[in-house]
């Protein structure tokens, strides 16, 4: 990116001042070589989001922030509708409510090397992953229903998991104001056969070994430490949000034309809030989120189920459940002024600082768990909402290291039989039914996640807490 257009504010901080139709700045996170790094994509999809009508305050991106459709990847903006504040799909993403959940074995890295290899295996055996993967579990259209309505609740009293889950899970498992009739047929027909399914790309589980403590309060709050072994889920809305993305931004098309929105992008088509296209795409969004959220309940339980029989010792309590490809509607202070807005994190995570009145108890003084996962391979990180986020992004931070390159380019440049051996060598077991989704992920496609939270972390963003490394993962 050529920074020469950029204003520096801090050592991690840029902005870029209203220009042909700006209504807001964009703000742009990251210490100069990931700002120099990322793509010149970036800053104009900023730009074209800081046109949109009824934005408030900026438009931002995150460290990790690489072009997107429409927004970009790492972006986050809030909108009032009562200033004729829109709703974009493209502001969401098509893998609604992908986000990360953690689970605390309670054991440490010796226990698992005599089982690691049947660890392995066995939750490759148990967990159902790749494109197009389907689980055992069959739903009619009631019981889809049900569970769009209900999201980790509903999956919780169905069997899979444990009701003190709840407590440790965004919007206390269930997003409010789901309205599966605006779901088609379509959506729901792919979401059939998908529920309890990793899926393919990025979407991974995760054995891994808390190998640095940053902060020991909030590691000691978390119930983490050096040595421990926890287990990282990643993955979304499968193919439901996908469709659901797909046929709304569609819509939003003709409703931006409809209500006079000049889009400076069509990949940014988007619909007033109050719109009945705005309403029906928020009704549906939440459906996905409640679907993705039941998604990584039952992923859970197959999870307990594999320990329960490799490593019975293993008792898997949930930290916490986060999404960073969302619409919320949130109340933030803007201009000393509290303000009722709907905030679009696209590959951003919600990080609510100490005292949030939406966070568990356990919390109240550290803020919210930030799960940011690495590439494959790579490192992962914990972190923890600051209090000063809230007026720096919306309580957003970063959501992973983010993608240096195309994965037509990564499987160029890699062989995914070799990216395994060579992991391998590290003791990091891989397994996947896709060489070709192996090479997509490769370590080497990614920006460096250590930057990128570090980045976070002096910008104030959120704090960080652990670094986490891979000894077993589970790939699509």
């Amino acid at each position: 990116m050529n920074i020469d257009r950029l204003e520096r504010l801090d050592a991690c901080t840029w902005r870029l001042n209203p220009e042909r139709g700006m209504r807001v700045p964009v703000i742009l996170y990251g210490d100069e070589a990931l700002i120099r790094a990322m793509d010149d994509k970036v800053l104009e999809q900023a730009a074209n989001v800081a046109g949109l009508p009824g934005i408030v305050q900026a438009s931002y991106a995150m460290p990790d922030a690489h072009w997107g459709y429409g927004f970009p990847i790492g972006g986050v903006a809030a909108f009032d509708a009562g200033a004729g504040g829109v709703v974009s799909a493209g502001g969401v993403g098509f893998d609604v409510s992908c986000g990360v959940r953690t689970l605390l074995t309670g054991l440490k890295r010796p226990a698992i090397e005599p089982v690691k290899t049947l660890l392995a295996d066995t939750l490759y055996a148990d967990i159902p992953v790749g494109l197009g993967s389907h689980g055992k579990i069959r739903l009619d259209a009631q019981g889809l229903d049900a569970m769009l309505k209900g999201g980790a609740q509903w999956a919780v009293e169905q069997g899979w998991g444990e009701a003190r889950d709840l407590t440790r899970i965004e919007e206390h498992g269930r997003m409010e104001g789901a309205r599966p009739e605006n779901v088609s047929a379509r959506a729901k027909e792919r979401q059939r056969a998908e529920m309890g399914t990793l899926g393919s790309g990025n979407h991974y589980l995760e054995v891994q070994e808390v190998t640095e403590i940053f902060d020991a309060g909030s590691a000691q709050t978390f119930g983490i430490s050096e040595g421990d072994v926890v287990v990282s889920i990643h993955c979304g809305s499968r193919g439901l949000g996908h469709q659901i993305g797909t046929e709304y931004l569609r819509l939003m098309q003709g409703a931006a034309k409809q209500h006079g929105i000049a889009l400076p992008d069509r990949e940014l088509a988007c619909a007033p809030i109050e719109s009945e296209v705005g309403q029906d795409y928020l009704g549906a969004m939440r459906a996905a989120i409640n679907c993705a959220l039941a998604n990584r309940q039952i992923l859970t339980h197959l999870t307990r189920q594999v320990f329960a029989r490799v490593l019975p010792a293993a008792r898997l309590e949930l930290l916490y459940d986060v999404s960073h490809n969302t619409c919320k509607f949130e109340e933030h202070l803007v201009e000393g002024k509290r303000r009722r807005l709907h905030v679009h994190r696209k590959g951003a995570t919600r990080a609510y600082g100490p005292g949030h009145p939406d966070l568990p108890p356990a919390f109240a003084e550290t803020g919210q768990p930030v799960l940011i996962g690495g590439s494959m391979g790579t490192a992962s990180y914990i972190l923890a909402g600051t209090s000063g986020s809230e007026t720096l992004s919306f309580a957003s931070a970063c959501h992973g290291a983010g993608r240096s390159m195309s994965r037509h380019q990564a499987t160029r440049t890699w062989q995914g039989r070799e990216v395994i051996d060579q992991l391998a060598e590290r003791g990091i077991l891989i397994r996947s039914p896709s060489y070709r989704g192996v090479a997509e992920e490769a370590p080497g496609a990614y920006k460096d996640v250590h930057a990128v939270v570090q980045s976070s972390d002096r910008a104030g963003l959120a704090r960080l807490v652990a670094r986490l490394e891979p000894i077993i993962c589970i790939k699509g």
